[in-house]
């Protein structure tokens, strides 16, 4: 709606479905993709903004799927990585979700290297109202800059 084209990326089709139907208005600025960035990251230095809302990347030693979605940052570009605070989880979690194997924006910005630069990384309070029985009320942001 502000003029961005939008390359939205997700493992379920029909999480993508959903969204489209939720905005018909955005078809010619919204390109919907299924694809699982675990396995084919995105292309490289290609976008000015990426964006990652509360998206479970598995956490691996050699950070390969993390590398795929920071590189395909611009430069100049920014970086938006947010999470559900782990605190506000502990009460609310099922035994076969751990949240500690997936990474979490603090986690991310100890990652990045010289060549980014980290404009924000906290823990905030949510705006809107956590989705019912879930106890998500604080989030965790990080928002980061790649130098150009």
């Amino acid at each position: 709606r502000h003029g961005w084209r939008v390359t939205a990326v997700d493992i379920a089709p029909t999480a993508l479905r959903r969204a489209a139907e939720a905005a018909p208005e955005l078809a010619d600025q919204v390109t919907w993709t299924a694809a699982d960035i675990t396995r084919t990251p995105p292309a490289p230095r290609t976008y000015d903004l990426v964006s990652a809302h509360y998206f479970p990347l598995p956490r691996t030693a050699d950070h390969t799927a993390l590398h795929g979605l920071l590189e395909a940052v611009a430069p100049g570009g920014t970086l938006l990585f947010t999470g559900h605070d782990l605190a506000d989880l502990a009460d609310h979690l099922e035994q076969e979700y751990t949240p500690h194997d997936f990474y979490q924006p603090a986690e991310v910005a100890a990652l990045l290297g010289e060549e980014w630069t980290v404009l924000v990384d906290e823990t905030r309070p949510r705006t809107t109202p956590p989705p019912p029985g879930t106890g998500h009320t604080h989030d965790t942001v990080l928002r980061a800059r790649r130098r150009p």
